[in-house]
């Protein structure tokens, strides 16, 4: 019996283990920034938490916690769309940013700092790109 315990004690370990080490790759990468995801729709869940990344023409996003080294979503520059933007109740220090992407509704969550950021990328994109910032 106590085998058994030692063995998921350890399993425990690699899994926490390798979750950490996702999470401080994904938040020490150049171009990354705390990011939540809000799904839409009639129930309106609570905002998925996760760390986005800049690539050359694409925004990608992660889960927190999650294993999978692949993003959970993916935005190409020229399809993303900044509607409007607005703090979050309480806090000066978040915005909830509504996006258009490809004719879908898109909501996040992130940091004022980060904000600056995604408008300053999508507005530097190629002129053959059509991304906007409202």
């Amino acid at each position: 019996m106590g085998w058994i315990f030692a063995i998921l004690a350890a399993l425990v370990l690699v899994v926490a283990f390798f979750v950490g080490s996702r999470q401080r790759s994904l938040g020490h990468r150049v171009g990354s920034f705390e990011c939540s995801v809000v799904p839409v729709g009639p129930s309106h869940p609570a905002p998925v938490k996760g760390i986005a990344h800049y690539g050359v023409g694409r925004l990608d996003w992660w889960r927190r916690w999650s294993l999978s080294p692949r993003p959970a979503e993916s935005w190409s520059r020229g399809a993303l769309e900044v509607v409007s933007r607005d703090l979050v109740e309480g806090d000066d220090e978040q915005y909830v940013v509504r996006c258009s992407y490809q004719g879908d509704e898109l909501v996040l969550i992130m940091s004022v700092q980060a904000y600056a950021g995604l408008t300053s990328w999508l507005e530097s994109a190629p002129p053959s790109s059509h991304g906007a910032v409202a």
